[in-house]
């Protein structure tokens, strides 16, 4: 694969349309990227992985807890989590809609 074209938009829907949080919409060996929705009050069950991690916080409101890092997130925030440092989304207020780029791509 040299190009990937495709719409937020549409991804939530394949998203939407799988029932899961989680929707993992490129993978090559350097980097994968999905999309994460988690409703209000509900709970992130990620847990530490081998891989940094970027988040880009879409719409909605959270906290974010890293290690002893603790942080309000909103639309626009962008989040660095360096590879197995504990890390969650919680006390979500309104639907959360994330962007995340692994590197390099989740094993």
């Amino acid at each position: 694969m040299k190009t990937f074209f495709d719409s937020l938009a549409e991804i939530e829907e394949q998203r939407a349309a799988s029932g899961k949080a989680y929707r993992e919409f490129l993978r090559v060996p350097a980097m994968s990227a999905g999309v994460c929705r988690l409703p209000a009050e509900a709970s992130d069950p990620q847990k530490p992985h081998r891989e940094d991690a970027i988040y880009y916080a879409v719409s909605g409101c959270a906290r974010f807890k890293a290690g002893s890092e603790d942080r309000e997130v909103s639309a626009g925030s962008v989040i660095f989590v360096t590879a197995e440092v504990g890390h969650r989304f919680y006390d979500i207020t309104e639907e959360l809609a994330v962007l995340v780029f692994v590197a390099p791509a989740e094993t």
